[in-house]
Formats: structure tokens, C-alpha cells, sequence
């Protein structure tokens, strides 16, 4: 057992990572109002109108910071935006802390700062210039971690508690780091140390993560596991190619090159004696990935694993370089801070953002042209006649659309918007008084046969030529049901 280590916690103002942190705050902020909403944030910031305790895609955590961020600052755009940043300061300040800790107190300022400016990488970079689940639940991965390691390598078990509250809190934000545990756990069977396997401090953190995260779980089963199945639907819709992508995209979360760093960190901790104790990690991460890969989830879902292994391999890397910052070093950084910036950051003008960038990053194009397609629509709801108007709704095909006419709809004195997309098909259908319908992106009630006549009213554009998921999409007039509202809707319920 290694003994406990007493070394003074390190004062980030004076190190590098204290600057580094300094540096991605300026970057975030200078780009916080760029370009515009991404869908996501559309969707959480109408989710953040109805609070619950969960919704069929997601845990309320992230929809509940849109709502905290709008009741603080006002409904901007940047309000909400300002909790991903601090979530991606704290990326950069825990991987700085796991270095430390592999360094056991020793990884000192150039392991730490090296492991901070690894998390200048496309990944977090968006993650912190978007509000998205991924940034906050990358936050609760590396609290996890740092706790596991603390407990594993400090030999003092009391960190299990700590780690079961940060996994208990991050259910509230997704059921992913029920994955982590998954793979920890298998690690500690393979490798050891097996004993804690038996530890009541483990399973009284386990315990805390049950009680913390009950109301989440409690809602899960009463609602037949919803998320379950929004799981089984990304799997259906995308899972072949993200188990294609599941390898390569492990080269290119932080950066192809920062390979050498993380790859040497993960040999290193199958080799080290003294690292013996959280062997366990270097297991975890291949487990995880084969779960991600089985199941067909997303390819950035062990992003939280590689990154431990990434600051492990600071450590050994500024070993080897005799504490002092090697060329490669510095051009490795500079270069997987360059590009992650100009491929996660809208750093271009819209009108010049190039083909490649938009599909290694499709949250550019997914943040264009929204107050433009709701200016189209509103000019579709304005030609109709008085009296239609009287009896109009809007039903839109995604809930990035809802949430950009729910956003900017007001403004143009649009009528409330229904999707069947996700949880907004749980709000309800519209009203049986609805006898006109302004649908939004749905070219198949055209001829679906539900109405008793449907016109094309005009087609999305967003004015700049970028080719987005909703570019030419229809905006369909449809008039007089031929059922009640609450017979149609279930045809438009979906999951993706």
C-alpha cells in the first residue's frame, strides 16, 4: 500500500495551469456570442420551462443550469453559456489534479500544466463554448476519478465517499457514469487491488451514489426507463457508424499528436510498480470502450478514461524530458491547441466556414440560421387569413426548431409551437380548436391524408449557404383534421 501523501495542495495562481485555465476563459468568452444558439441549447432552454425530475432523453441537470443561467443573467444567449465554460475551466484544473495525483504529489508544474493544455482539445472546446450534457458529465467522470485514485493510491479509502456523491450527482445530468463504475469495477476484478472489491468504504460510496441520484432512478422506473429507450434509438439511428468511428475517434479526441502522451501513460500504468495500486484504470478504459462499441454508443463516451490516462502520461513524459518542456512538447501543444480552435471555436465568418470544418464539427452549422427560419415561418403564419390565424398552431419535426420558434416565435407574435420529438411530445398535442397548421419541416403530412388540404407555403433558407439539417426543408400549411388532436398525435411522436 502506498503510503498516504501529505504534499500541500497546489496553489493553481501560481502555476502555468492557472494560465492555461486564464487562456480558455478568453477564448470561450470572445467567441460566446458567435454564430448563435445550437439546437441543444434551443431544446434545454424550453425543457428549462418545465421543470421535472427527468425527461425521456435526459436527467434535468443540464435543462435546470439553462433555467438557473436565464433567471441570473436574463434570456440571452450568453447567459447560458456561461456554465459550459466554467465546466470546461474545471476540465483543465482536474486533469492538472490527476496528473498530480499519479505524480503522488510529485507531477509537478510541467506535468500539470501539460495535462491542462491537453484539454484545449476540439472535444472540450466545444463543450465549454456549447451548453451540452457532455461538458458537465466530463466534470463528474474526472471527479470520480481523481476521488478513485485518492482512495487507491493515497491508501485511504474514505475517498469512496466522495466519489459515490460526485456519481450520484452526475445521474442527474446522465446515466453514463454508471458506465464508468462498470468499467472501474471489472478493472479492480482484473488487476486489483481485489480487496477493495470488499471494502465497506467503496460500498458505502456506492450507497451515497444510490441515495443522491434516487429521485433520477425513481423516476427511470416509474416512466419504464425512457432513456433506455432514447439509448436504443441513437443506437438504430447512428450506432453502425459509431461503432466504425469508435477507434479513430479515440485518436483524435485529444488530438492525433498527443497520442504518444496518453499511450505512453497507459503502458506506463500496466509496467510501474508503483502505479500497481490504480492498475485498475488501464483496465477500465478498454472495457469501456468495448461496452461503448457492443452497445453502439457514441464514440466520445470514454473521454473521461482517456483523459486520465493522458495526464498519467504527463507525468511520465516530463520524467523523461528531466522536468524540463522538450521542442516536441511545446509544438505537440501548439499545434492541438491551433486546430482544436479552429475546428471547435466559430472563429470564421459564417459565409466563408469551409465543408470539412462543418462535418468534423457539426455544431457550426447546427448554431446557423435559426432567426432566420423563424422570420420565414412567421411569413407563412402572417399570409394566412384573420380568421385562420384565429385557429393556428405551429408543429415542428425537431426540437431544435420548437425551440427556435418558442425563442424567437414571440417576437413576430407567432402562436405556441407542439413537436412530437423527444419529451416535447410529452407537453400534449394541440388543442381540437387547432383546425389550421403551420408544420415546419415535415414534408410527409403533405401526403399523409390526416388533413383536408395541405399547401407548401415556402422552404427554409438560412440566407448564407450552409448546409444544415434544416437548409431547404418545407414549411406546410394544412387545414382541417380529419381526427381529433389526440388521435393524430401519437403519428408524430419520435425518438433521435
Amino acid at each position: 500500500m502506498i503510503a498516504p501523501t501529505r504534499a500541500p495542495l497546489p496553489r493553481f495562481a501560481r502555476l502555468p495551469v492557472g494560465a492555461v485555465a486564464l487562456a480558455m476563459v478568453v477564448l470561450l468568452v470572445a467567441t460566446i456570442n458567435q454564430y448563435g444558439y445550437h439546437r441543444d441549447e434551443l431544446y434545454f432552454r424550453l425543457l428549462a420551462g418545465h421543470p421535472a425530475w427527468g425527461y425521456v432523453d435526459e436527467p434535468p441537470l443540464t435543462p435546470m443550469l439553462a433555467k438557473a443561467s436565464i433567471a441570473l443573467f436574463g434570456d440571452h444567449l450568453w447567459s447560458i453559456r456561461i456554465a459550459p465554460i466554467l465546466c470546461a475551466v474545471a476540465i483543465a484544473v482536474l486533469a492538472a489534479l490527476l496528473a498530480r495525483e499519479f505524480g503522488r504529489g510529485l507531477g509537478g508544474t510541467g506535468a500539470q500544466a501539460l495535462a491542462a493544455a491537453g484539454t484545449c482539445s476540439t472535444l472540450v472546446l466545444v463543450g465549454g463554448h456549447l451548453l451540452s450534457t457532455a461538458s458537465v458529465d466530463l466534470v463528474a467522470w474526472l471527479l470520480v476519478i481523481l476521488f478513485a485514485l485518492r482512495a487507491l493510491l493515497r491508501g485511504e479509502p474514505r475517498w469512496w465517499l466522495a466519489a459515490g456523491l460526485a456519481a450520484g450527482l452526475g445521474l442527474y445530468n446522465k446515466q453514463l457514469v454508471v458506465l464508468l463504475l462498470a468499467g472501474l469495477g471489472v478493472g479492480l476484478l482484473i488487476a486489483g487491488p481485489r480487496r477493495e472489491l470488499r471494502s465497506p468504504w467503496l460500498w458505502a460510496g456506492v450507497g451515497i451514489a444510490l441515495v443522491v441520484g434516487a429521485p433520477n432512478l425513481i423516476y427511470q422506473v416509474a416512466n419504464d426507463w425512457p432513456q433506455a429507450k432514447m439509448a436504443a434509438a441513437i443506437a438504430d439511428n447512428k450506432g453502425d457508424d459509431d461503432r466504425v468511428q469508435l477507434l479513430p475517434f479515440q485518436l483524435l479526441l485529444l488530438g492525433p499528436v498527443l497520442v504518444p502522451v496518453w499511450v505512453a501513460g497507459w503502458v506506463r500504468l500496466f509496467r510501474a510498480p508503483g502505479w500497481r495500486p490504480v492498475r485498475a484504470f488501464a483496465w477500465a478504459y478498454p472495457v469501456v470502450c468495448l461496452i461503448v462499441l457492443i452497445t453502439g454508443g457514441q464514440p466520445y463516451y470514454p473521454f473521461g478514461l482517456l483523459l486520465a490516462l493522458y495526464a498519467a502520461g504527463c507525468v511520465v513524459v516530463v520524467e523523461r524530458a528531466g522536468g524540463r518542456w522538450s521542442r516536441w512538447l511545446v509544438a505537440a501543444v501548439a499545434v492541438t491547441v491551433a486546430t482544436s480552435v479552429l475546428f471547435a471555436l466559430p472563429v470564421l465568418p459564417v459565409r466563408s466556414l469551409p465543408a470539412p470544418i462543418a462535418a468534423i464539427n457539426p455544431a457550426d452549422k447546427d448554431s446557423i440560421g435559426w432567426p432566420e427560419y423563424t422570420r420565414q415561418v412567421a411569413q407563412a403564419y402572417q399570409a394566412l387569413p384573420a380568421a385562420d390565424r384565429a385557429v393556428a398552431v405551429l408543429v415542428a419535426s425537431n426540437y431544435g426548431e420548437a425551440g427556435a420558434l418558442d425563442r424567437y416565435g414571440p417576437g413576430y407574435g407567432l402562436p405556441t409551437v407542439y413537436s412530437g420529438h423527444n419529451e416535447l411530445y410529452r407537453f400534449g398535442p394541440p388543442p381540437d380548436s387547432a383546425t389550421v397548421v403551420v408544420f415546419v419541416g415535415m414534408s410527409r403530412v403533405a401526403d399523409s391524408g390526416w388533413f383536408g388540404s395541405c399547401t407548401t407555403a415556402g422552404r427554409l433558407d438560412n440566407g448564407v449557404g450552409v448546409d444544415n439539417e434544416e437548409q431547404g426543408r418545407p414549411i406546410i400549411v394544412c387545414r382541417d383534421p380529419r381526427q381529433p388532436w389526440h388521435d393524430l398525435w401519437p403519428r408524430f411522436q419520435h425518438y433521435d
